[in-house]
């Protein structure tokens, strides 16, 4: 019999599940226990998998150079688990969904320009985005991609043109900047602190507390006070309180800075099912692969160029750029090539110098964050000179790349 017949003289039941039967030996308590058994072990044969799946990727996103030696069976084999994962998401859908929530309009920028100083960052701009878009935004350090997030915001006015934004527009921005919270809050409630529940749209509905086990922290550390975070703990928990007020515009600068595989991995599942308009600054290639459709770049032109060929096209492009600065000063009298050899390696050196004191600096500021976190003027100190630190860092980084080209 079907389970919930009220037929009293069967010995076996069954169940219809994904299409096929289930059969269960025994009375209605006996298909209790043993459904509730079937489940239990279908669970676990699930999250072994999304272990393994977690586990492959990491392998994988090391990068190219360290793949070409490694086993092609277990390549294969990587692939092919991934390749069994259903697609990411349904663009049309989301972006029909994404019409309902946010309209026409979202972002127009109109011939606008933006002075920092005598610095010209961008002249007679015009670029609109529009609902759904998801969007990779590149440029080297320097190059203004943080300000054209905060005149895109409104956070700072262009200098000439205007940013018109959509009536239904409702933005969340995860900067570089942790946000300041009462210390002796638990994550739980600063997060329910935003709300208690969050539409995912269709139909998809997840509590503060799911919310928060999705993004790393589990039942216990939910518990956990404020004040007793890493910074890439409290970071984690920044972005989990944005998610939680419901945007339908998500800005997110640097969102993989000090985020480990498990919380990258639910991060990219929760961004594939956002039905809304996504702007994401990063120099992780994969994450903006994986989660951006379009991508545009800040070339130091002036203005914001598409690229059609993604983030192949970006890397042509700077080689094009940097081709073109070689052949500029080529007219100038150039020293032999052991000469360049040895100062080549003396400034790499050098930078890496630089870097492992800008690096034990960023370790001491971490602990002293996590020391001080119930003085708010001292937190306050810190972050500022822990955002130097760090902007220091990557122009050091994007240096020493450059001597390795």
């Amino acid at each position: 019999m079907i389970a919930g017949s009220s037929t009293r003289s069967a010995t076996a039941r069954g169940e219809v599940v994904g299409g096929s039967v289930e059969e269960y030996d025994g009375g209605y308590s006996a298909y209790v226990l043993a459904k509730a058994e079937r489940q239990r072990q279908s669970a676990a044969s699930e999250a072994r998998r999304n272990n393994l799946l977690r586990k492959e990727l990491a392998w994988l996103r090391r990068g190219a150079p360290a793949r070409t030696s490694k086993p092609k069976f277990r390549v294969d084999a990587a692939n092919d688990l991934i390749g069994a994962e259903p697609p990411p998401r349904d663009s049309v859908e989301l972006l029909s969904f994404a019409d309902a929530r946010l309209g026409k309009t979202v972002f127009e920028i109109h011939d606008a320009s933006l002075f920092m100083g005598s610095k010209h960052l961008f002249e007679h701009l015009t670029w609109n985005i529009g609902p759904g878009q998801r969007i990779g935004i590149l440029g080297a350090n320097g190059a203004g991609k943080t300000s054209l997030i905060r005149m895109i915001l409104g956070e700072v006015r262009p200098s000439h043109g205007r940013v018109v934004t959509g009536m239904t527009v409702k933005p969340a921005y995860l900067s570089q900047h942790l946000e300041e919270l009462d210390p002796t809050w638990r994550v739980l409630e600063s997060v329910e602190d935003v709300a208690q529940r969050v539409d995912l749209g269709k139909g998809r509905e997840l509590t503060a507390s799911q919310l928060c086990e999705r993004l790393g922290f589990g039942a216990d550390g939910q518990w956990t006070p404020v004040g007793d975070l890493s910074g890439g703990e409290r970071r984690r928990l920044q972005l989990t309180r944005l998610l939680m007020g419901a945007p339908n515009v998500l800005i997110l600068d640097e969102p993989t800075n000090d985020f480990d595989v498990e919380t990258l991995a639910a991060l990219e599942d929760l961004l594939d099912g956002f039905a809304g308009t996504l702007l994401i600054v990063s120099h992780d290639r994969y994450f903006l692969e994986r989660v951006c459709d379009d991508f545009v770049a800040l070339l130091g032109d002036e203005q914001v160029r598409e690229l059609p060929g993604g983030i192949d096209d970006y890397l042509e492009r700077r080689r094009r750029i940097a081709a073109a600065a070689g052949v500029v000063a080529a007219v100038v009298p150039t020293k032999s090539a052991s000469a360049i050899d040895r100062e080549t390696q003396k400034a790499q050196a050098r930078l890496e110098r630089q870097l492992d004191k800008l690096r034990d600096r960023e370790s001491v500021l971490h602990a002293q964050l996590a020391e001080h976190a119930t003085d708010f003027a001292r937190v306050t100190t810190l972050n500022e000179e822990l955002r130097v630190i760090q902007t220091q860092r990557e122009a050091l980084e994007e240096e020493w790349l450059a001597l390795l080209a």
